[in-house]
């Protein structure tokens, strides 16, 4: 299984930005996607996921209402807008597959990716 994440960059506090990851070796849409992120000298923090069957998305408190995940199953990529970025927003944002079908912000994720960096000035 890989997880390939991609579209993290350098951005200016305000901006919006997508970041995607791209899934192989699994059977994508049954895989629950999510997104976690890793600020320096901070604990893993879960950002969102989303069911590969079902219309059910989770977010972390601190994101909600900015961020947005989707899915393209087709293309077995998982998708994350995030809009009105934050300084705060500064992490390691990993992208995770969980076998199950409903998204649990605290249950076990199975497969990751290597991380894909977001930085936000202010």
């Amino acid at each position: 299984v890989q997880l390939v994440e991609s579209g993290g960059k350098l951005v200016q506090a305000g901006d919006s930005l997508r970041l995607s990851c791209v899934a192989s070796g699994l059977h994508f849409s049954g895989h629950v996607m999510g997104w976690f992120r890793q600020a320096p000298g901070r604990e893993r923090e879960f950002v969102a996921a989303r069911s590969g069957r079902v219309d059910i998305s989770k977010y972390g408190d601190s994101v909600a209402g900015r961020f947005t995940i989707s899915r393209d199953n087709a293309k077995n990529t998982v998708f994350l807008q995030m809009n009105g970025l934050k300084p705060e927003d500064t992490a390691v944002y990993y992208c995770a597959a969980a076998r199950t079908i409903i998204p649990n912000p605290s249950g076990r994720y199975d497969y990751w990716g290597q991380g894909t960096e977001v930085t936000v000035s202010s």
